[in-house]
């Protein structure tokens, strides 16, 4: 078994890979003020974005759901990494040669699973790419430049073949290091009667990257007659490649998708080849299956889901290509985004229309014309005979369901106002009135309970940077946070000064008892500061500070805490000594006032029972704990 990490080198690791870098990778960011960036959450659904990332101290955390922590915590999140493949998969990236405490040099056999099947996939990439140069690939070669692909456009696809023998890319990938058990997980070899043999053989290969770029699978094109497999052969579902999870081109085209808030999606391999030589960029196809609720996800991400984004479906004119379309309506409103649809004349794909008519025609494909509800409803009255009024009903009957699944209410009238005249009803407020009634009918079977009862817009608990009142931490004991509190607000400010600006507040933050934090999770925080050797151990360097301080957490939920309170925006606006001094002074003013109160009400609780000497004593606390409290009130910060 492979030796720990050195803690070195996992600091190396932290500081050399910027956790925007890394999480760009798979969502958009934009600007959120005061040096953070916000994002649509990749671990929830939502339609605002609440995700924020903070370059500056190298976290992340969502408003939303609470997830959190620093750029190794992201990567393990997102991809179901363990701590170690992590730290290597990022290492590697940043060029850094890791040390093991324990073990020495790391072997490769002893790496973990995940990067050992993405290094064989790429391995294997390179291979088929040099074998598309062999003189048994000429058949592949050929079948690219029939299609308008040159050497060029092959080299930057990465395009490669398979050589038509039983074994060529096993034997390779044995040689490079890789177990028969690994090749057979990674789907690149299958059992043979003699062992492993190739998956591919024959085809010209297309590598399916996911949306960081490394390569999970491979898409294979049949090639010669004698071939009796299928006209496109995937991967197998492995540990790294599931495909409704994955888009082709999505490597090459993320960056376009978020610069434009647009995205182009189209049928099969040549066709993302075609549009992206055409000059069409933000072009990706799924991989061997219909368009997916999962594939929606990966767009919300990178399109941001505002106003302008559009998506654009060019399905093939024939009828597998209309049901393709229709069952992505079903989905379409789970795009903030705008949808069309595009499809060219006679029915071609991009790839022959960009044979048949050139660059020009592609782009101009593209453009939105035709919104895919308008498309999708057209499909379904088109297959009923209007002509009679039995037709118009049953036609009706069918696309007000549709209808009735959108959840904007002023959309949803208006898409029904233009079906009254798709299916020739003159009654507008006829069809209006049926396509409410159904809508209302699935909300009362509770088919919409989870957007009645999901959360909408923003971040919760957030209103220009101001924290409102959030819901109760699970695993606290104690009352609630109550942020309209001003002592819980206090606190607050002052626990995110001591995690994002601790110079400012140390050292006099360090010498703050668990006690002088009312609400149990805040005091929970100030615990975890302590343990990580205070507010002063964020004065050289505050990435590792923050990370110990995450470190100390007793738990996911205290630790999501942290994250949160280290990259929310404070509630003044300018947050200088004078700022962290008021905060200071305010959370200690209400210490000293609640222990002067709690004296005076044990006194007069006891009243003539109180030993004289404990008398003079609780006297004597209270009158001290007076005068500071004058001093504070008087002097401020300096009185500290």
């Amino acid at each position: 078994m492979a030796g720990r990490i050195n803690d070195d080198d996992v600091k190396a690791v932290r500081d050399a890979v910027p956790i925007d870098s890394v999480v760009s990778e798979y969502l958009q960011l934009r600007n959120a003020g005061g040096g953070n960036l916000k994002g649509l959450c990749p671990f929830h659904d939502e339609k605002s974005p609440s995700f924020q990332v903070s370059p500056g101290k190298g976290l992340f955390h969502c408003f939303g759901c609470q997830e959190g922590g620093d750029t190794i915590a992201f990567v393990m999140k997102i991809d179901h990494l363990s701590f170690s493949e992590t730290v290597e998969r990022l290492a590697a990236k940043a060029g850094i040669t890791l040390r093991y405490e324990e073990g020495g040099y790391n072997p490769s056999h002893q790496r973990g699973e995940r990067i050992r099947l993405i290094e064989a996939h790429q391995a294997a990439a390179e291979f088929y790419v040099r074998a598309l140069e062999s003189p048994e690939a000429e058949i592949g070669r050929k079948f690219l430049a029939e299609r308008g692909f040159d050497q060029d456009a092959a080299a930057h696809f990465r395009v490669g073949y398979s050589p038509a023998g039983w074994d060529h890319l096993t034997r390779y990938l044995r040689g490079k290091g890789f177990s028969d058990k690994e090749l057979i997980t990674s789907g690149l070899s299958q059992d043979g009667r003699r062992g492993p043999i190739d998956r591919f053989r024959g085809r010209l290969m297309w590598p399916i990257s996911d949306t960081a770029g490394e390569i999970v699978g491979f898409g294979a094109r049949k090639l010669r007659d004698d071939d009796n497999g299928p006209k496109y052969l995937n991967t197998p579902e492995t540990p790294i490649y599931k495909k409704s999870q994955v888009l082709y081109g999505i490597d090459l085209a993320k960056k376009d998708i978020a610069k434009a808030s647009r995205a182009v999606v189209v049928e099969g391999y040549t066709d993302v080849m075609a549009c992206h030589l055409a000059g069409v960029t933000t072009a990706i196809a799924t991989c061997g299956t219909a368009f997916g609720n999962d594939h929606i996800k990966i767009l919300r991400r990178l399109l941001m889901d505002n106003g302008s984004a559009r998506v654009i479906f060019t399905f093939d004119g024939d009828s597998a290509g209309q049901k393709a379309a229709l069952r992505a309506f079903e989905d379409d409103q789970k795009f903030a985004a705008e949808t069309y649809i595009a499809i060219a004349p006679d029915g071609m794909d991009p790839c022959d229309l960009r044979l048949a008519k050139g660059d020009d025609s592609v782009r101009d494909l593209v453009e939105p014309r035709t919104p895919l509800f308008e498309f999708a409803l057209r499909q379904i009255v088109g297959r009923y005979d209007l002509e009679t009024p039995a037709g118009r009903a049953a036609a009706l009957d069918e696309a007000a369901a549709v209808v009735a699944k959108i959840k904007t209410s002023s959309v949803q009238r208006e898409v029904a106002v233009q079906l009254a005249g798709f299916v020739g009803i003159l009654d507008q407020e006829f069809v209006v009135h049926r396509v409410a009634q159904l809508a209302r009918w699935a909300r009362d079977k509770g088919g919409d309970t989870a957007e009645r009862g999901g959360r909408r817009g923003g971040a919760p608990g957030m209103r220009g940077g101001a924290p409102q009142q959030p819901a109760p931490a699970p695993g606290f004991s104690g009352p609630a946070l109550n942020l309209r509190s001003p002592a819980h607000r206090t606190e607050r400010e002052l626990l995110k000064l001591a995690l994002q600006k601790p110079a400012l507040v140390s050292p006099a933050f360090d010498a703050y008892g668990l006690d002088e934090f009312t609400a149990p999770p805040y005091a929970a925080v100030r615990r975890c500061i302590e343990e990580a050797g205070g507010a002063e151990q964020g004065l050289d360097d505050n990435r590792e500070y923050l990370v110990a301080v995450m470190d100390a957490a007793p738990d996911n939920t205290v630790r999501s805490l942290v994250t949160e309170l280290a990259v929310e925006v404070f509630i003044g606006k300018t947050i200088d000594e004078t700022y962290a001094g008021m905060q200071l002074v305010h959370v200690r003013l209400r210490a000293v006032d609640r222990r002067i109160n709690d004296v005076q009400g044990s006194l007069a609780r006891l009243g003539s029972h109180v030993a004289p000497q404990d008398l003079a004593a609780a006297q004597n606390e209270v009158w001290v704990l007076q005068q500071y409290a004058q001093s504070l009130r008087a002097h401020g910060a300096a009185a500290l």
